[in-house]
């Protein structure tokens, strides 16, 4: 059984930090395209940060310098590091684990909240 699990979000206030966590289960983890997208009220989902099988990462323009995606492959865990955390921010976060080739897949997370408020 398949089993991405978000910890980390809550309630921060401008310029403040956050650290999301997604705990993998039932995936080929280290063969495997982790990602972390957003949903802000009213707005698409978008790709925030993604890295590759290979360790390659990738940014949407708004995090860039600010956010930072990384793997533990021995826990099976993505993190991302959120820094400097604007009002904009504000969405729930999504984990989302992929693999193109066989066997094929694409699972998500339930989402955690992340609100930025003074």
């Amino acid at each position: 059984q398949v089993q991405l699990v978000e910890s980390g979000g809550g309630l921060v206030q401008p310029g403040g930090s956050l650290r999301l966590s997604c705990a993998a289960s039932g995936i080929i983890f280290s063969r495997s395209t982790m990602g972390w997208y957003r949903q802000a009220p009213g707005k698409q989902r978008e790709l925030v940060a993604v890295m590759g099988s290979g360790g390659i990462t990738n940014y949407v323009d708004s995090v860039k310098g600010r956010f930072t995606i990384s793997r533990d492959i021995a826990k099976n865990t993505v993190h991302l590091q959120m820094n400097n955390l604007k009002p904009e921010d504000t969405a729930v976060y999504y984990c989302n684990a992929a693999r193109s080739s066989w066997p094929m897949y694409e699972y998500w997370g339930q989402g955690t909240q992340v609100t930025v408020s003074s």
